[in-house]
């Protein structure tokens, strides 16, 4: 079968960046970020508001409904609505701050990511808009009045969609060239009686020139297109572009200028602003746009009307080719839009392993599709910024201004977003799985997205990564080799042959991080690893990135994990870079050494290990010298299990010089022996395998008894950031006459502990388990068939751990899928979405789940690393048990037989 999607990917690489050049770069959430926050007290919500937002130019980027723009987000693309009942078009997702919602910032609408192919040849995007007025001051006050014991009042709640009285607005873009993009608007009546709408496709440029004097300001006009409405595009390195419609529709024109004069009281540089289609539209002020057709922001305005079940439809062409070329514009746009939907289909059909079954496959192809939509351009040059706040690096500082020390940034590209609303900016841990999944489409954007994190205008002096935009200087945990050495034996299974050039590029600056991490957070030398939060926000007893109550400081069971996975993988790809260069034999033999001093140091020195209950805990270190385990059962103890790498004899081979090193390092210090498993020539698995483990089988039992129990972590859905012991027995801590206190928490956070708006409290999240699914096939890998244990914990069923980590996976799908009542355990108790044909195959890839019912909670588009499921469905739809254990890795990695005679991306 020809796969037309493939072969662009697969074509040189200047022919594949054009086909990138456009997509849904615009972001869903430019308001109330960092990059636009002006303020003096740093309160970014507060300073630019979803309110301000239609009417006040952004400095740093651009926002809308299924946004669409080049890769510079020069040129802007997205939809604008009004229902003639609103107060204002809907222009932008509405959505609450982190201090007006019950537990932090929320979106408050109903939109999906239904396709999209890597190159964005083809996309298809749904809204679910009311026919009703929004409710946005219903939406406010009802959350401000809910504790954070109560759930989340949502748009569902409010009644706007009772007796279908609402618009399916579906957006679907189509590729006939790189520069030549067909749009499709859909718009179906749910509701049984007629209703009007008015459509704006809008077209707009990011507004450069108020902060660019000497860039030449770029121009929208109307265009003479016979008699199609018409928008001309000019912009000095863009070129020019044409948007027609098929409909002769009134072409609206204002200034993406900022309304001083309504927000500041101020005075307008134009008479026609931001704002100024909004008010024509929605409150018939004719003076507001600029009737001599220009300016720098227009939209085509169409007025419909659509019969009660009945659809509409309009089409619209963004194109380089000129009126007097492109002939008629829309005579093959069906026939084109089902050639690009065939290749879709046939791209993913050849992704998908011939055991999955229909709703699998369409879960998995949905979360693809969240991955690919949720491409923002980031924009943020950090010096520019600084000297805006009076913060100028080569001067005294006037004020203590957020991520100072980060002048050297200079952010210009298009990134993976965690989620386009809720987190409209990229973290660092996040983006390591991002490029995880996306190696399985896209192989080179996955590789770039590593790229980006570890080049100079990215990665600090210092070889700290870039946390996220809120405080760049946080500290994520350090997966970003763990992604490379993924990403490297993807592409040396699907290609025949993995980027050693990528392997190299990375080794050196991942190598700057690991001695950032060493000489930063090992407070005393003793590889013992402090790192604040790393990610996981409120799972301990304190806030574990600020000063505890008690004084002291913490020795992290989970940061010390996290740094054994780190020299795992740089020893990982340190041995497949030697097996070329055998100079960097000696660079991994510094990786050898720093595991073993770290495993020992979790394992005999930190006192970490708790023998009695069978798990690693954080230590708290008190100022008078005297210490005291945190016996909270978390993920935290769960990841030191993480730390495990298999060694496969053909690599032993070809590194000679480091097997005797690592020989020598065990005879001479025999006690780093007992503190790790499988390294030496008598500690060999199947097929002559090694093992870099922190726990050995003893203590590797006696965790996944806990893990496996259904009364501690496992859950129906999967594997639980908390154990549900703390149901009944919560953990809680005397300090100063206050009680500190973790319970389990299936669901919301009750704290305001970073926000308020995640928890790992007791809910499932797709990385952690992600990393346990790959430790345990490694250790199946290692042990084979011979070690078994019950799962669940209790029940007498014995598994080996390749039977367990599919168990897991397992579970994890399962939460997208639907049951035997045909409902899906993400919507919850929501019945629309539960039963509604047009709602319930529609999927949100949550950023966690309900512990105990598997409901999504969370930032509801948080494909990023939830993406992961696709993932999961791929790795068990193919993998083949017995095949695994013989060739080892290389089956996890390995093409499915569907896919044996085609190149991959």
């Amino acid at each position: 079968m020809a796969d037309e999607e493939r072969a662009r990917l697969c074509d040189t690489p200047e022919a594949v960046q054009a086909w990138r050049k456009w997509g849904p770069y615009l972001s869903e959430r430019q308001w109330g970020t960092v990059r636009e926050d002006y303020s003096d007290n740093g309160d970014a919500w507060s300073y630019f508001s979803h309110d301000q937002s239609r009417s006040r130019a952004y400095r740093w980027g651009e926002d809308g409904l299924a946004g669409f723009c080049d890769d510079k987000q020069r040129l802007c693309f997205a939809l604008a609505l009004w229902n003639e009942r609103d107060p204002i078009l809907k222009e932008r997702l509405f959505g609450l701050t982190n201090a007006e919602g019950n537990h932090g910032e929320d979106v408050k609408e109903y939109y999906f990511y239904l396709d999209s192919t890597p190159t964005h040849s083809y996309m298809k995007w749904l809204y679910k808009y009311p026919q009703s007025a929004f409710p946005y001051e219903q939406l406010i006050e009802a959350n401000r009045r809910r504790s954070r014991l109560e759930p989340e009042y949502e748009l569902i709640d409010t009644g706007v969609f009772d007796a279908d009285r609402y618009f399916d607005i579906f957006v679907e873009f189509a590729k006939r060239s790189p520069e030549d993009i067909l749009i499709k608007i859909t718009v179906e009546n749910r509701a049984s009686s007629p209703a009007r709408l008015h459509l704006l496709p809008t077209l707009w440029f990011r507004n450069t020139w108020s902060w660019y004097p000497n860039w030449p300001k770029p121009l929208l006009r109307k265009a003479k297109a016979g008699s199609l409405s018409a928008i001309e595009s000019q912009q000095a390195h863009l070129g020019e572009y044409w948007l027609y419609s098929d409909s002769q529709g009134e072409v609206l024109f204002t200034e993406n200028e900022t309304n001083n004069q309504k927000l500041f009281h101020g005075t307008n540089t134009s008479p026609f602003v931001k704002d100024g289609i909004n008010d024509f539209v929605v409150n018939g002020q004719r003076d507001r746009i600029n009737l001599q057709g220009t300016g720098t922001k227009a939209a085509i305005h169409h007025v419909i009307e659509v019969g009660g079940g009945k659809s509409e439809v309009l089409f619209l062409r963004l194109s380089n080719i000129p009126p007097d070329q492109i002939g008629s514009p829309f005579e093959t746009a069906e026939r084109d839009f089902a050639t690009r939907k065939r290749e879709a289909d046939e791209f993913y059909t050849a992704l998908t392993p011939r055991s999955v079954g229909p709703e699998a496959a369409e879960v998995m192809r949905q979360a693809f599709a969240g991955m690919l939509w949720s491409k923002q351009y980031y924009f943020f040059d950090l010096y520019q910024w600084l000297k805006e706040h009076k913060t100028d690096p080569f001067q005294p500082a006037l004020r203590d201004t957020r991520n100072r020390e980060w002048s050297h940034m200079i952010n210009s590209q298009v990134v993976s977003m965690p989620d386009k609303w809720e987190y409209p900016w990229y973290a660092a841990w996040d983006l390591a799985f991002h490029a995880a999944v996306f190696a399985s489409v896209d192989v080179d954007f996955a590789k770039s997205q590593l790229d980006l994190l570890l080049r100079e205008i990215y990665i600090h002096p210092s070889g700290q990564l870039p946390a996220y935009e809120w405080n760049f200087s946080d500290v994520n945990p350090p997966v970003h080799a763990w992604s490379t050495i993924f990403i490297y034996r993807t592409e040396q299974a699907f290609r025949g042959e993995g980027d050693l050039d990528f392997l190299k590029r990375a080794f050196g600056k991942l190598l700057s991080n690991f001695t950032w991490w060493v000489n930063r957070k090992d407070r005393f030398g003793r590889n013992v690893f402090e790192g604040g939060f790393l990610g996981l926000d409120n799972i301990g007893v304190f806030d574990r990135s600020a000063p505890l109550p008690t004084g002291g400081y913490l020795e992290q069971a989970d940061g010390t994990a996290w740094m054994s996975i780190f020299c795992q993988s740089m020893l990982e790809i340190a041995v497949e870079i030697a097996a070329s260069e055998p100079v960097f034999q000696d660079l991994a033999a510094k990786f050898v050494d720093h595991f073993l001093w770290i495993a020992h140091a979790l394992n005999e020195v930190g006192e970490m290990w708790d023998e009695e209950d069978g798990f690693y805990y954080d230590l708290l270190r008190l100022p008078d010298g005297t210490s005291t385990p945190l016996k909270v059962r978390s993920m935290v103890g769960l990841l030191p299990l993480c730390a495990a790498t298999i060694i496969e004899p053909e690599k032993r081979k070809q590194v000679p010089r480091l097997v005797e090193h690592t020989r020598e390092r065990l005879e001479h210090f025999p006690e780093l022996a007992k503190s790790v498993h499988g390294i030496g020539e008598k500690a060999r698995g199947v097929h002559d395998r090694g093992i870099m483990a922190i726990v050995n089988p003893d203590r590797l039992r006696r965790i996944l008894s806990r893990m496996l129990d259904d009364a501690e972590f496992l859950g129906p859905y999967g594997i639980r950031a908390l154990s549900r012991f703390h149901a009944e027995h919560p953990y809680v801590f005397p300090v100063h006459g206050e009680e500190y206190r973790v319970s389990y928490l299936p669901a919301e956070s009750d704290t305001g502990m970073f926000g308020g708006n995640s928890n790992w409290r007791g809910p499932i999240w797709m990385p952690v388990n992600g990393l346990i699914i790959r430790a345990l096939l490694n250790y199946y890998l290692y042990f084979g068939d011979g070690f078994k244990v019950e799962c669940p914990t209790g029940s007498g069923n014995l598994m080996n751990l390749f039977e367990v980590a599919r168990e897991i996976g397992n579970r994890l799908i399962s939460i997208f899928l639907p049951d035997e009542r045909g409902e899906r355990p993400v919507f919850g108790g929501v019945h629309k979405f539960q039963q509604d044909p047009h709602w319930r195959d529609n999927l949100l890839f949550y950023e966690y789940f309900h512990g105990d019912n598997g409901a999504g909670i969370g930032a509801s588009h948080q494909t990023g690393w939830t993406g992961l499921v696709a993932g999961f469905i791929r790795l068990f739809g193919r993998l083949d048990q017995k095949q695994f254990l013989e060739l080892g890795r290389r089956a996890a990695f390995q093409q499915s037989p569907d896919l044996a005679d085609a190149k991959h991306p």
